[in-house]
Order: C-alpha cells, then structure tokens, then sequence
C-alpha cells in the first residue's frame, strides 16, 4: 500500500436532509470539509445522476467554496469514474479512496480491484463485519462510525504506508489559529518533506482512541483555558482551570510518557503570568557584560488594589514615572487578559479599569517601533512593527480627554501615532543589536524550555536600552515567509520528537 493520495466523499455523507428544495450539509460533513481543505491531499464529491438539482448546486458550490471537484457516480460506469477521478487528479503514487454511506458488493469489488480504498461510514445501531483499528490487516474496506474519525483514519493509513520514520503530530487549538497555520501548508495529512503527517484532535472522540498512533501532541493550550486563579502559590497549575478536553489530555499524556508533547505544559505556565515573566526577564542582566547595548525586561510592580494608600511611593520606588502601562497579571487564555491602559495621572489609578492583580510597566519611548521576534526551534525570525508612540505623543492626545487613562484591548487596537508613521524599515533595522538580541533568544529557550515562542523588544530613546516588553507561547509568526517559516517548523517539532537538543540559534536577517 502506497497512502492515500486523494479522497472522494459521496453526497449521501454530506447531505443533512431528503427535502429536495432547501438542502442542507450536516454538522459533521462542515467539519471534516474544513479539515480536508488544507492537508495536502486531493479531495471531491461524488453523487449520482439522478440527484436533484437543488441539492446538486449545493454541492457544486461547497466544491467551489473548497476548490474540490465534483465527479457523476454510475453503478453502471464505474471504470468512467475511475478514469475521470485519474485524468483529473494524475496517477502520483498512492491510492485513492471512495467514502461512502451505503455500498453494493460489485461496485465495490470493482474500485478495489482498481486499487482504491473503500470507507464506509456506518450508520448509527448497525454491526458491520470490519471496524477499522490502527493496525487492521484488511485495508481495502474500512468502517467508521463518525465523519470525525476519518482524517484520523487517513493519517494512520498514510503513517502505515510510509514507514516507521514517519511522524504523526496530533495538534489541539481554536478553529480560527489551526485555519492561520493550514492554510500556509503547515498541517499535510501527507508526508512533509522531513517526514511529519499531521492531524487534528477532535474532543468528541475518545482522546486515548486518537493518540494510540500519534508519536507527538502540538497544543495551545491557552486556547482551552477558562479560569485562571491568580494567588500567592507558587503552585501555578493548581491555579488554571482547562476544558473537559484539555484536562483529558492531560491525564492521558501523564500516564503515556512516551507520547511527547510540545511543549509540555508547565513550560507554559509562565508565559500566562506576566509577574512570572518580568521575573525572568530580570536575568537578562547578565547577558550585558559584552556589548555595548544593553537588553533588559521594564520596570514593573505588582498591584493588587489600585486604592492602596502607599501606591505612588511603591512606583516610585520600582522606578516607574509616569505615563505607566497597565496589564493584567494573567497574560492569556481569559477574556480580559489583554485589557490595559495606560495611566498619565498618578489619581487615576483609584478608579482604573483593569482588572486585578495587575502589572504596572515602564511605558518606554521607542520612536513607534517594535521588533517581533520568533524563535522556532534552533533558528530565529524577526519583523519590524509599528507600535504606540513617544509618551509626549501620547499626553498631547490624552489632553484632549482631560488626562484619562486610555483603555485598550491590545489584540484589537492600539494607540497610534497618525502624524509619524513614516520611518525607515533600514534605519530601524540598523539600530538593534542582532548578536545581543540573539544572545537573549538563545537564553530565554534555555530558560523557558519552548520550542517555538516569540517576544517583542522596543528600543528605548537616549540609553539604546534593548526592553522586552512581551513574550508569548506558540506564536503565528505569520510575518515570516511561508516557504521559510513552515519548513523550519517543521524541522523544530520533529527535533523535538527525536528528542534532539537544539543548537544555538542565530537570527535569520
């Protein structure tokens, strides 16, 4: 057996409804249509010439909508749909596969006798005679029990085609960041070039089901977070509370050690405590002593009541002037963990909206420029972004509001300068320290143990002072070329399941 390189699913498995005039897909068809997309893998629909016209639009529009095909089914001239599905979609390696709801003995003997797979999709109360399991010898006919299981399904085949130095990375993360990744090519249900077959975990399937035969889990696990408690443990994944899904994960993951998981998830936990962070920022120190720049994380304090009586003199004393910067202590994962402000007046504090505890920082001058920096495995990426401006840009339009703070959500919008956004790219680029930044990079992996993280510095005005001022887990790093960006993540998660160690990094310019 050769994989599977192309998939064809029957308009019985798709379609919700009889009624003729208004069809319908079902739930389960619009999921495994998405998945399909971008994996690599040709994908139609077939459906029978007495179909109705309303429903057969419908379908020619999902295919449209998917960039699918659309191919007649015959009973009675099914070498014409092997010919046509083979003339369209080439004759590469690999076998092709027809799902199905329904079958007839000859029709199927006829598709495998051309070399096809047939899957069947069983219907809900029915015994068949061959379910299939990773591992089942009769690969020719395969039943499932739910459209869910079937990207699932293709994976082990592909994994069992190709051999024992092939990968499976089962990933977990909202819709709408799996679709970021996919659609730049970076989830192939077929063999990337180093040897990775990826597929989606899906939590309305038993998780220990799906991971008999994956080798490793990719997860933002910030993406299934509901609460996180923010307290005087030290105990920080007693404080965070995850989806059913997520905490079945784990538990599975705790007693299948050799399941590798990127990255484990305590290493995350302090990327979702901004306190954590500045803390460990604070050993940037010691990267000083040989250059002529230095790298350092802000200022800060912790607050836990913006009345308390004593709080000027506390910033005073952290060596925070004002204007500040205000961000809650839980850094991501809830819904107001990106809710922030930043404070002109020492008063305002008493009726600051930000929520508790928080993070007070150094609001930096750094002339409307942050470098974002990406670190994939054993290499480095940056881009130059555009970000808030000078304070004295910022008072001058605060004014107009009396000095308020000015409240933000920092995923959506941020406080920019209208009048100077013009800087050049190459002056911006000639200013930060490539060797100082990359020895920061370096250190903070070592520290964090992560395999792909990035951080944002800004460059203050006067000292040339390199200040991290974020870090954050599992980023897009979608300013990074494709053809660049997803064979180096690739390269980084199958390091990472080879339990290789990465060499030191440099920055890719």
């Amino acid at each position: 057996m050769c994989g599977v390189k192309g998939i064809v699913l029957d308009a019985s498995l798709l379609l919700a409804t009889n009624d003729d005039e208004s069809p319908s897909l079902r739930p389960a068809a619009n999921y495994l249509l998405r998945k399909l997309r971008y994996s690599n893998i040709k994908t139609g629909i077939s459906y029978g010439p007495d179909l109705s016209a309303p429903k057969v639009r419908l379908l020619q529009e999902i295919a449209r909508l998917y960039s699918y095909n659309c191919f007649v089914f015959k009973s009675s001239a099914i070498d014409n749909f092997v010919s046509e599905v083979s003339l369209e979609w080439g004759g590469n390696i690999g076998s092709y596969m027809h799902v199905v709801s329904s079958y007839k003995d000859e029709e199927i003997s006829q598709l495998i006798s051309s070399g096809w797979l047939i899957t069947v999709l069983r219907s809900p109360g029915k015994v068949s005679d061959v379910e299939y399991t990773p591992g089942t010898e009769n690969l020719s006919k395969i039943f499932i029990k739910k459209l869910e299981e079937l990207p699932l399904t293709i994976c082990h085949l592909n994994k069992k085609a190709m051999g024992k130095e092939v990968k499976t990375v089962g990933y977990l993360m909202k819709p709408s960041r799996e679709e970021d990744f996919a659609k730049r090519g970076a989830f192939p249900l077929n063999p990337t070039p180093n040897g990775l077959i990826f597929v989606a975990l899906n939590y309305e399937l038993p998780i220990s089901w799906q991971l008999q035969d994956i080798d490793g889990v990719l997860h933002k696990a910030t993406d299934d977070i509901i609460t996180v408690e923010m307290s005087s443990s030290s105990d920080f994944e007693n404080k965070v509370t995850y989806t059913e899904g997520m905490q079945e994960l784990q538990r599975y993951i705790r007693y299948h050690p050799d399941c590798r998981v990127i990255d484990p998830f305590s290493n995350i936990y302090p990327v979702l405590d901004r306190l954590k962070i500045q803390q460990i920022l604070g050993g940037l120190e010691n990267l000083n002593s040989k250059s002529c720049s230095k790298i350092r994380g802000p200022h800060f304090l912790k607050v836990v009541d913006f009345r308390e009586p004593k709080l000027e003199d506390k910033l005073a004393d952290a060596k925070l002037s004002l204007p500040n910067i205000v961000k809650p202590q839980v850094a991501c994962g809830v819904a107001d963990a990106h809710s922030m402000a930043i404070v002109f007046k020492a008063d305002s504090y008493k009726d600051l909206n930000v929520p508790l505890p928080a993070i007070v920082q150094e609001y930096v001058d750094h002339s409307s420029t942050m470098f974002k920096f990406y670190v994939v495995g054993k290499k480095i990426f940056f881009a130059i972004k555009k970000s808030t401006p000078n304070a004295d840009t910022l008072i001058k339009l605060a004014e107009e509001k009396e000095l308020k703070p000015l409240l933000f959500d920092s995923l959506k919008s941020l406080p920019v300068d209208k009048d100077n956004q013009q800087q050049s790219q190459n002056k911006d680029n000639k200013q930060i320290d490539h060797e100082l930044v990359t020895d920061a990079a370096n250190w903070l992996r070592r520290v964090l143990d992560l395999t792909i993280f990035g951080f944002d510095v800004v460059i203050q005005e006067g000292t040339g002072d390199h200040v991290i001022v974020d870090v954050n887990y599992l980023p897009s790093f979608k300013e990074v070329p494709d053809e660049v960006a997803i064979p180096t993540f690739w390269d980084a998660l199958k390091e990472k399941l080879n339990g290789k160690q990465s060499t030191e990094a440099a920055i890719l310019l």
